[in-house]
């Protein structure tokens, strides 16, 4: 009987059809992602008029959609680990595109806050489980890239929101932007075909025959005899994925990852929800303030493509940290320029470092943990970084009814960046998985011993 170690296949393959297929099913689903959390930002000087709410309200039914996104990442993270990562990709996919668009019919704020939770549920669960599908099934040297790239739908989500918001606000209100949100229901024939099931719980399972058909499609050229069997790089821990994430030297780890995803999830939401009204009272106009949600994000995408390259050379601290000090400058120097350029520069960096952290810190933590827990590593630190997100509406409410300067509430904001930069110094490299995998492997010493771990550097 020949035994084929099934990670150790899956990060030695060459980039293929499949792995395209993979990203752009799973870049569309985190572009829905994106663009449900900004449509709420762009369409809340709408609400607050139409609904005659104050801005502590307005950041409060924000804060109330964060808590939804929390309590999906971690169930549906746990829940994973269980009945298949696939199965629950599925399930948050259809939550939301049927409860964002219901929220387009809400005639109140309650109805809305309702239907917008709802939809939080599926959006907080579908995102760990789609960074840990594509990094387990990412060849090793382009495993940052592709988690990253990925990733880079929510920015374009993000600005197609803003784009969309600007042109259909004047002329139709704010329902038909919440309405766009059920496309996704009509693709779902091509994502259950493209997305294939997690190879570690097709491990627990024992369904080699499926396992085999997944590699095989991955590359055709593998030979896979009809005895061949599937071994994992290591054995199930038993216990609690949960309580795992804090044994073997990981705890201190794990507390740091969820506090800088606290702040990034924090600078993100605050952003997101609030830069237009922000820029209004910076002394920007409406239609000019949407542009700057969108310039927010393309500094997202660039700083997430050219800087998660940058980790395969130097390691994810050496990026993230320099990132989050230069959002605290941005943000801290954005409300002394009246420059309309040097504001979108300005906006471009933040939007790096805040989506683009956020996007980076996602391909870190994912290969911090074993296989067996990394859709609850993920959806933990998502949870917890999701408090940030749930803080961060009506912590800007408050301080816009404190009538404090435009450069002032910037500044508090910029606050958080540093906090995320103090973290990150403090995460335990050495410990992470991937930099130990080697050593781990079932049946003995692998023979890629000494191959540097991409992006994880003691």
């Amino acid at each position: 009987m020949n035994i084929v170690n099934a990670g150790e296949t899956i990060d030695r393959s060459r980039f293929s059809f499949f792995h395209l297929s993979l990203m752009f099913w799973c870049f569309l689903i985190i572009l829905v992602d994106g663009y449900d959390v900004v449509i709420y930002g762009s369409v809340v000087p709408s609400l607050i008029e139409e609904w005659s709410m104050s801005p502590v309200t307005a950041g409060a039914i924000g804060s109330y959609t964060v808590i939804g996104t929390a309590l999906g990442a971690v169930l549906f993270g746990l829940l994973a680990d269980r009945i298949g990562r696939k199965k629950v990709i599925l399930f948050c996919t259809v939550l939301f595109s049927v409860f964002t668009p219901l929220s387009g019919l809400a005639d109140g704020p309650v109805t809305f806050t309702v239907f917008r939770i709802i939809a939080g549920l599926g959006l907080g669960g579908v995102m760990p489980n789609v960074i840990a599908l594509t990094t387990e099934y990412a060849p090793k040297r382009i495993r940052n890239v592709m988690v990253s790239f990925v990733f880079c739908g929510y920015s374009v989500g993000a600005i197609a929101a803003a784009l969309v918001s600007r042109s259909i606000l004047p002329s139709m209100g704010w329902k038909p932007i919440f309405w766009i949100a059920a496309l996704p229901l009509l693709l779902l024939p091509f994502i259950l075909k493209a997305i294939p099931e997690s190879v570690s719980f097709l491990l627990d399972k024992g369904k080699d025959q499926e396992i085999k058909k997944i590699l095989t499609k991955m590359d055709p050229s593998l030979q896979i005899g009809e005895n061949t069997r599937f071994a994992r790089r290591q054995s199930i821990e038993p216990g609690s994925p949960l309580v795992k994430l804090f044994e073997k030297k990981r705890a201190l780890s794990t507390i740091m990852f969820w506090i800088s995803c606290f702040s990034c999830f924090l600078l993100i939401y605050a952003m997101n929800t609030w830069l237009p009204k922000l820029m209004l009272q910076a002394g920007y106009s409406l239609g000019s303030s949407l542009i700057f949600v969108a310039m927010m994000n393309v500094g997202a995408i660039v700083g997430t493509i050219a800087f998660s390259r940058l980790t395969d050379k130097w390691g994810f601290k050496k990026v993230m940290i320099p990132l989050y000090i230069c959002g605290a400058i941005a943000l801290s120097a954005i409300g002394l320029t009246n420059n309309t350029l040097v504001a979108y520069l300005l906006i471009g960096v933040i939007g790096a470092a805040s989506v683009g952290v956020q996007n980076i810190s996602n391909a870190f933590v994912s290969q911090y943990y074993p296989p067996s827990m990394q859709s609850t590593g993920i959806g933990a630190t998502m949870a917890f970084g999701r408090v940030g997100g749930i803080v961060a509406p009506t912590f800007v409410g408050i301080l816009l009814t404190m009538n404090l300067p435009a450069e002032m509430n910037f500044t508090v904001i910029a606050i958080f960046a540093v906090l995320g930069a103090i973290s990150i110094f403090f995460v335990q490299e050495r410990y992470s998985y991937y930099h130990n995998e080697n050593k781990e492997v079932i049946g003995g010493e692998s023979d890629i011993q000494d191959e540097p771990i991409t992006g994880l550097k003691a």
